[in-house]
């Protein structure tokens, strides 16, 4: 048994070696008498401009663990006993098929590799392609206009985070996320994620720890198909009995549904074949850009430009109690860029990417406001994705086509003018954009809320209503538009063996909570079935 000690902390200019020394100090031990220090975590601490530090947890090795913490007493110190790994027993019942995953994001690949761990040898299907070819019709996308309706920011491998920031920040509280963090490390991310506050990967290295994870689960026994649609579904007395794909029946008894938000043609499908689903709430806005030194000095102060300080980022949010409306900041991007995310034709979307080193000129962050199953409308269960389709035509035809982006600078924005020139900030959208005013591609109850919200976060940000601000429309893919009812044994509650999972089921929002939930629907297919066919 070790010892962990908080709040052990370090000014900007203090060397991290310092850690152990300090941790010794707290412990009452000569630096000698401890061994290995492990960071468990850090964060900054940025609360006072004239007073930044980092603070960390550690674990510290040594010798009489129990008895130095029982004599110290002392809150910040405590026995550790490392991290919890779930041990998951395999069931009993035979399985007839091998379980099948539909989609490659994060709650896909977790699903997939968790069975193909335990024996089995699951058989995954993606729409979109193989990132390396992802990559290639992204990049042609945003060079032309010219959109992959199957393969995309939204469709792929990797699902829509890999084209994004790769933020790796949580709320829940679940040990299975470490164990993702650990195996985004093992198949190439860097080892800071695990005990870093504010975790990220960035774009252009989680390409390749997604291909890495990909080629784990092949060795492994699984199997990864591309370019792979599910078209249908076959249901008989209440239980999954098989999947259309590309237009071939591939039978299995597990189904899981990890399909993301935007696989709204999959909605449907599941729609007519009478899988309960119900709308749900989410956001829609835009993507706001301010210069990355702005943001710095405003977070940072003094120390806006120290070595050891990363591209600053915000979260804002204000809630209007008499509108009964929330409008807030949303995968904010420190030091990135804004860019076309569409997943079908004539509707435009935008997303906000960031590389690792996040070392653009510009940050951005969506800027949303919350809408509600009300707002829609319709009886559907499927109206929030209807409300979605209607304003992204919208923006797509603001832009005036080819996916340019319509645009509008902060001080136009808030007097309702056209504008007319650029200032300071110069947009990073990609492919385009176009002058035009946002209030004509979103709701009036939206745009009153930006508005309010902007004039409320400048409060909190001295000039972040600048009127070189830009802001790109339309921000709407925060989250999915409707969630596909599941019981106690994470089954849909409409046919048993299909698992719906994730961030596009409506169970998860961002990278880390979508992986753990699609860990969670694996463990119950082990528990109930043997892998051995």
């Amino acid at each position: 048994m070790s010892i962990r000690i908080n709040n052990i902390k370090l000014n900007l200019d203090e060397d991290i070696d310092e850690i152990k020394h300090k941790a010794a100090k707290k412990l009452r031990l000569s630096i000698k008498d401890i061994g290995n220090v492990k960071i468990l975590k850090e964060s900054l601490d940025a609360r006072r401009k004239d007073n930044i530090y980092f603070n960390y947890a550690v674990e510290v090795e040594c010798n009489d663990s129990e008895k130095i913490v029982s004599k110290l007493k002392d809150k910040d110190i405590m026995s550790f006993e490392g991290t919890f790994k779930e041990n998951v027993q395999p069931g009993k019942v035979k399985l007839n098929h091998r379980p099948i995953i539909i989609g490659m994001g994060p709650a896909g690949m977790f699903a997939g590799l968790v069975l193909a761990e335990y024996g089995y040898k699951p058989i995954i299907f993606e729409r979109g392609g193989q990132v390396e070819e992802r990559t290639k019709s992204i990049e042609h996308f945003w060079s032309s206009g010219e959109l992959d309706v199957n393969s995309n920011v939204q469709f792929g491998e990797g699902g829509a985070g890999t084209f994004s920031d790769g933020k790796l920040t949580t709320r829940i509280k679940d040990p299975r996320c470490d164990y993702v963090l650990e195996e985004f490390v093992k198949a190439g991310a860097p080892e800071e994620i695990i005990y870093s506050g504010k975790p990220h990967i960035g774009t252009d290295i989680l390409k390749i720890v997604v291909k890495n994870i990909r080629e784990e689960i092949k060795r492994l026994g699984g199997e990864v198909h591309f370019n792979s649609r599910l078209e249908d579904i076959v249901i008989k007395d209440g239980q999954i009995k098989a999947a259309i794909v590309n237009g071939n029946e591939i039978c299995s008894e597990n189904i899981i549904l990890a399909i993301g938000h935007s696989s709204r043609d999959t909605y449907e499908m599941l729609n007519k074949n009478g899988i309960f689903m119900t709308p749900k709430a989410f956001a829609i806005g835009v993507r706001v850009e301010h210069p990355q030194q702005f943001i710095d000095k405003a977070q940072y102060g003094k120390y806006a430009g120290h070595k050891r300080l990363k591209a600053a980022d915000y979260r804002l949010a204000y809630t209007d109690d008499k509108i009964n409306r929330a409008v807030y900041s949303f995968c904010m991007c420190p030091g990135g860029e804004v860019v076309a995310a569409a997943s079908e034709n004539e509707r435009l979307v935008t997303n906000g990417m960031s590389l690792y080193k996040r070392d653009k000129e510009n940050a951005n962050s969506a800027l949303v406001v919350s809408v509600k199953p009300e707002d829609f409308e319709g009886k559907s269960p499927l109206k929030g994705m209807t409300f979605q389709r209607y304003y992204e035509n919208l923006a797509y035809k603001a832009g005036g086509g080819r996916y340019l982006a319509p645009i509008q600078l902060i001080g136009d924005f808030l007097e309702d003018r056209k504008s007319q020139k650029l200032g300071s900030v110069e947009p990073s959208y990609k492919p385009g954009w176009t002058f035009s005013l946002l209030n004509n591609c979103l709701p009036g109850y939206v745009i009153d809320m930006l508005k309010i919200g902007i004039q409320q976060f400048d409060k909190r940000i001295k000039g972040f209503a600048m009127n070189d601000a830009v802001l790109t429309g339309i921000e709407t893919r925060t989250s999915a538009p409707v969630r596909i009812e599941r019981n106690e044994q994470l089954q849909s509650i409409s046919a048993k063996g299909l698992y719906p999972a994730g961030e596009g089921a409506g169970y998860a929002g961002g990278i880390i909570s979508a992986a753990v939930d699609g860990i969670k629907v694996a463990e119950n297919i082990i528990t109930r079935y043997s892998n051995e066919f």
